[in-house]
């Protein structure tokens, strides 16, 4: 047989055993390790205690986290957190302990174990399993919606504040967030343009905190609260509709339905935003085309939506009565979330 050349095994190696740091991360934030050490240094011991584990086995999951620079072992047995372990916290700004909690719970982790069968034929591995979609599942299993609804917030707060930099809202009057959620988004937006007024527009089960979210923003008496279905419709008359990280949530067909009914609902003059990903034409071995590649198969294992290239959004917008205008990537945030605004208008 003919010897492999070229890139050294070692480089292949952090990718087939990938999962395995992934589930020492997961099992530290359900644990709440960093929270736990928030305090400062503590042993194996200790932390078995507080964490109803044992001990030994404990010891080997901290010792785990140390050699992923998320620990720091300062003398044996006796561990401190990290800068980079302390995003691990709950409820501190740029946390990803809920991210952490939705990819390696449930849902998320059997249907990537099902990954081939999404590849296969098309179909995401959560209705393989569940026999339910994606937000269905959700809908089934409310203490899993939670870790989901705030994990969404989360990324939400970081991409929020590079939409209100990158982006003039205030040549409109009214902009209404399509699946806006607990109003994380909109509330930023109307925060950074005072005589801006909005709706936000999703699920009873998706907005329900919305109003607490606009209260403590201070935007609650600018900001309407409506629940429906946007499939059926949208609220009307806005002349701004923004979606953030809906339309990849969703096959072409599907997608094209929303859209249509965002074009429906606005004047001739209205804008459409989407905030999503925008994959390269041509993929090229980078971080960033990585990130959004790995994002695109959980599209696929999961919920069964997809990210999508410029020349596949103009096609779902010309589907639905739009054009597009303008991509404006959104750079502040490359290192972790790669998104672009998506500018389009009624045509």
């Amino acid at each position: 047989t003919r010897e492999v050349t070229g890139a050294p095994p070692s480089t292949l190696m952090p990718l087939i055993t990938g999962f395995m740091p992934a589930r020492v991360i997961h099992v530290a934030a359900h644990l709440g390790i960093a929270d736990l050490l928030a305090g400062g240094a503590k042993t194996a011991e200790t932390l078995a205690r507080e964490t109803e584990t044992h001990v030994p086995s404990l010891h080997r999951l901290l010792r785990a986290l140390a050699s992923l620079g998320l620990l720091d072992e300062i003398e044996p047995d006796r561990f401190v957190l990290t800068a980079a372990g302390a995003h691990l916290r709950t409820s501190v700004p740029g946390s990803l302990r809920n991210l952490a909690l939705m990819f390696g719970g449930e849902q998320s982790w059997r249907s990537w174990g099902e990954l081939l069968h999404s590849v296969r034929t098309g179909e995401s591995a959560t209705q393989h399993l569940y026999g339910l979609g994606s937000f269905e599942y959700l809908a089934a299993h409310p203490e899993q919606a939670v870790i989901f609804n705030e994990a969404m917030a989360d990324i939400t707060r970081q991409v929020a504040r590079a939409v209100v930099a990158a982006y003039d809202f205030s040549r409109f009057r009214t902009i209404v967030d399509v699946g806006g959620g607990n109003g994380t988004l909109i509330a930023a937006i109307l925060a950074g343009a005072p005589a801006l007024r909005g709706i936000v527009f999703d699920l009873l089960t998706g907005n329900a905190e919305a109003p607490q979210q606009l209260a403590a923003a201070g935007v609650a008496e600018r900001c309407e609260v409506v629940a429906g279905d946007f499939f059926r419709s949208v609220p009307n008359g806005a002349d701004a509709y923004i979606l953030k990280s809906v339309i990849h949530d969703w096959d072409d067909d599907r997608s094209v339905s929303i859209l249509k009914n965002c074009r429906w609902a606005m004047s001739a003059s209205g804008k459409l935003l989407l905030v999503e990903r925008v994959m390269p034409a041509r993929m090229e071995a980078s971080p960033s085309h990585q990130r959004m590649a790995m994002i695109d198969m959980n599209m696929l294992a999961v919920p069964g939506g997809r990210e999508r290239t410029e020349a596949e959004y103009r096609a779902l917008f010309v589907a639905a009565g739009f054009a597009l205008v303008h991509i404006l990537p959104l750079p502040a945030l490359l290192d972790r979330i790669d998104v672009s605004l998506i500018e389009a208008v009624p045509v």
